[in-house]
């Protein structure tokens, strides 16, 4: 699959500002890092301020705010109050989030952040009490019926089609039709 990626360190940033305040391409600072000039080039356009040109501070400031902070339940204590209220009233998520949105006008939330921010909260706590803010009140998802096959497998003495007697292929007599004895 490659190489795996690596994040450029402060020490790296630096050198690439030294080097392209000295003016040097893309190619040789890309050569002189061992980086493919691809991610030379993405970090300079990525990170660079509008009127001062790439400074590494300045990268590493962007690159520390791009990173995920959380969910947006866990960031916004209104937001999660709203949730939780709505809820704890027997409301379901996707209920909750199309609410919100109608009354916003715009998609505040999505009912797969709210299942997520629940299932993660019953995760790292062991709190099976946050399972009740769902409709089903279960504490991890899908289902647990019988697991493959069709239904038709759990018939007791089924024959399939391809067993059936040959008498049975005219259907001349009652029984070899589907559903000849059937009243309707």
């Amino acid at each position: 699959m490659g190489s795996r990626y690596r994040h450029f360190s402060i020490e790296e940033r630096c050198e690439i500002a030294r080097r392209r305040q000295a003016g040097e391409s893309i190619r040789q600072i890309a050569a002189a890092l061992d980086r493919a000039p691809s991610t030379i080039s993405r970090e300079i356009k990525r990170n660079r301020g509008r009127l001062v040109g790439y400074k590494p501070g300045y990268a590493q400031e962007q690159t520390q705010a791009r990173r995920w902070a959380g969910s947006r339940l866990e960031r916004e204590p209104d937001l999660r109050r709203a949730v939780l209220e709505r809820l704890a009233q027997g409301w379901s998520p996707e209920q909750v989030a199309g609410r919100m949105a109608r009354e916003a006008g715009r998609k505040v939330i999505s009912y797969e952040s709210i299942y997520r921010f629940i299932y993660a909260q019953i995760a790292r706590t062991k709190e099976y009490r946050w399972r009740r803010y769902l409709p089903r009140s279960k504490s991890k998802r899908g289902c647990r019926g019988r697991k493959g096959g069709s239904a038709a497998s759990f018939i007791e003495g089924r024959v399939p089609v391809s067993k059936r007697p040959k008498a049975a292929a005219d259907r001349n007599s009652f029984g070899h039709w589907e559903a000849d004895l059937m009243l309707f």
